[in-house]
């Protein structure tokens, strides 16, 4: 799952000074060149996104319908996935969409934040200045490489990374001259030219140090990134480019060929299609039929639309498997709603993101997704595996509504009837059943996990068209746009943490942290308590995407030699990092759930904590009853 940073104010519009005619004359000219850049971009993603749902496509139907496979079409779909993922990257880097950690920024005064919110765009500026000389020599290498089925260079693939690493540069610097005074900028060069420079003389004396370099790059420099407010992205990408460079021979061409293996799995295709269904179900009126109904089954119980707000997020999180998409699907039909019925907003917010947390193990959740494609866990069976652990959390949630709610009046509601009820239940059913649609054709081999997303896209065009009679086609580009930028955040996460888990592997600390998890006392079950933990903190600080690429690959393998059954510990670490991720005060999640449902962070904090109770509860039963996990599973 994945959480957008608003864009941070300009310092100039903040009112840091007035400006003279001449720099109003610059910052237009800025404007313009950042508009038109900007524009050619987004189209291009844009296009880029239609053409992979029409790739994929043609896919399932040459090979289910016709019986004639396109041995293309994974690989074109391949190389245009790199392209579109740097593209959406630059996107992401010009809106201010990277994920990043902003929380402690808060408690700065007015220019320490200024002079923050420069070094988080001159930091990235170095390491593309850093890597980009790699980057093309890397594109250079691949031209000798000829593909398989399409027998063209892989540099036409592997040219996505320099261009997109050469855009990356001019829109970070089009960024830094709009929004910020030339001294604030001229001092965070300068600081962080410092930094790299201190770094790099301190080379020497940092070779020595054998694995305690880990320690100095992958927690010290990357903490040190992502609390000042860094993208989490280019926080990896910074501690691995210097731990490699300056404490080992390995040549920079090398990191970049590990970001680019990181980004080019093909089941990561994916993310950006299930992102878009999950626009699709939104602007179609599809979640307003299903919420609809569900309100009308429960609306008279007591805490009955909270119990809708579980059930829906439930459902939903079967279509769009993107958190954000799920939450900004339901919380703006039903919350005002259950605000017009008394309910407190942070009781709303705090329940929002319990959910949240709640339904990470849904298929076709992304983390899912990740999981398989870099443990290759069986996708199929990871999607059975999380239906029924959800299940368990939900109804811990339940009790937790049912006693907070269990003395609401509803004297003001009025029951539905029956026939209200089937009346609502008739437009509401295909969006019920496009979760149950999903799923099978996932099952039967009518598709893959990264294809089925294509049948849910061509489902809910086809009932927002013919059914639903819901289709405003001006805003299709936006959400393709939208799209691209949410997959390029994600997407360039997966490539850094890739390449610092590489490095983090090839110091021998995956020899040393499996020494240290198969001594732990208790076998299965100690190995289980030891994970959960570890994964809350995580979750907290990495969010599951990045905590699943570094770590996925060197614990899951333990996990099995411990004893614990692969799709067991899977569900248990997603849930573990889903309290992480959707509990305040680090978890991005919980400040994304605010930002969706429009209501403070601090109007939520009151009442969250009986919710993680009672997820961390939910948790203890899944760990401690692996049938839930198993018990549906093909053997």
């Amino acid at each position: 799952m994945t959480i957008a940073e608003h864009p941070v104010s300009g310092y100039l519009e903040a009112g840091h000074g007035p400006a003279s005619a001449s720099t109003r004359g610059h910052a237009r000219a800025f404007a313009a060149l950042d508009r038109g850049l900007g524009a050619a971009v987004e189209t291009a993603a844009a296009g880029l996104v239609v053409i992979e749902i029409i790739i994929l496509l043609a896919g399932v139907i040459s090979r289910y319908v016709f019986r004639s496979p396109l041995v293309w079409s994974d690989e074109l779909a391949s190389i245009l996935f790199l392209w579109l993922s740097m593209l959406g990257t630059v996107i992401a880097l010009r809106r201010g969409e990277h994920m990043r950690m902003t929380g402690l920024m808060r408690y700065l005064g007015q220019r320490a934040r200024a002079f923050f919110e420069v070094m988080a765009t001159t930091a990235p500026l170095a390491l593309l200045a850093l890597i980009l000389y790699p980057a093309f020599d890397y594109a250079s290498e691949e031209r000798f490489i000829v593909t398989p089925a399409l027998e063209i260079s892989n540099a036409w693939r592997a040219a996505a990374i320099p261009v997109g690493l050469v855009l990356m540069t001019i829109t970070a610097a089009i960024g830094l001259a709009r929004r910020h005074r030339a001294p604030l900028i001229l001092a965070g060069l300068i600081a962080t030219a410092g930094i790299v420079a201190a770094f790099w003389l301190a080379g020497p004396a940092l070779q020595p140090l054998g694995r305690s370099n880990l320690i100095i790059f992958f927690i010290g420099v990357v903490a040190a990134n992502v609390f000042a407010g860094v993208p989490i992205a280019f926080s990896f990408a910074l501690a691995t480019f210097g731990y490699l460079a300056l404490t080992t021979t390995t040549p920079m061409m090398v990191m970049v060929g590990r970001l680019d293996e990181g980004m080019s799995h093909l089941i990561l295709l994916a993310v950006p299609l299930f992102i878009f269904l999950g626009a699709l179900i939104e602007m179609t009126g599809m979640a307003r039929a299903m919420i609809q109904f569900l309100a009308s089954l429960l609306g008279h119980v007591r805490g009955g639309l909270s119990y809708v707000l579980i059930g829906a997020m439930y459902l939903v999180s079967g279509i769009s498997g993107s958190k954000i998409a799920d939450m900004a699907a339901i919380a703006p039909v039903l919350l005002p709603e259950m605000q017009r019925r008394g309910a407190k907003p942070g009781d709303l917010v705090a329940l929002l993101a319990a959910t949240g947390a709640q339904t990470e193990t849904i298929p076709p959740s992304i983390v899912l997704i990740t999981i398989g494609s870099v443990t290759g866990i069986s996708i199929a069976a990871l999607f059975t595996g999380g239906l029924l652990p959800a299940l368990v959390v939900g109804a811990a949630l339940c009790v937790v509504v049912w006693r907070r709610y269990r003395h609401e009046d509803l004297s003001h509601v009025r029951r539905h009837s029956a026939r209200e009820i089937a009346k609502l239940a008739l437009p509401a059913l295909p969006a019920i059943l496009l979760p149950f649609v999903i799923r099978t054709a996932v099952v039967e081999g009518v598709a893959t996990a990264t294809e089925v997303s294509t049948i849910g896209i061509v489902y809910a065009v086809l009932m927002g068209l013919l059914v639903y009679r819901q289709f405003p086609w001006r805003r299709l580009k936006p959400m393709l746009v939208e799209t691209a930028s949410l997959t390029g955040a994600i997407i360039f996460i997966v490539g850094s943490a890739t390449a610092m888990a590489w490095g983090l592997t090839q110091s021998g600390f995956s020899q040393q942290l499996a020494q240290a998890m198969a001594a732990i006392p208790g076998g299965a079950n100690g190995f289980l308590a030891i994970s959960i933990p570890a994964f809350v903190i995580l979750g907290s600080v990495l969010e599951g995407i990045p905590a699943i690429v570094l770590f996925g690959p060197l614990l899951f393998p333990i996990a099995k030699q411990a004893g614990v059954h692969e799709v067991h510990y899977a569900m248990v670490v997603i849930f573990a990092m889903g309290i992480g991720l959707f509990s305040p005060p680090f978890g991005v999640g919980y400040y994304g759930a605010c930002a969706i449902s429009r209501i403070s962070p601090d109007e939520g904090l009151k009442h969250i904590w009986g919710y993680v109770v009672a997820l961390f509860v939910g948790l203890l039963i899944v760990a401690a009853v692996p049938w839930l996990s198993t018990g549906f599973l093909k053997f």
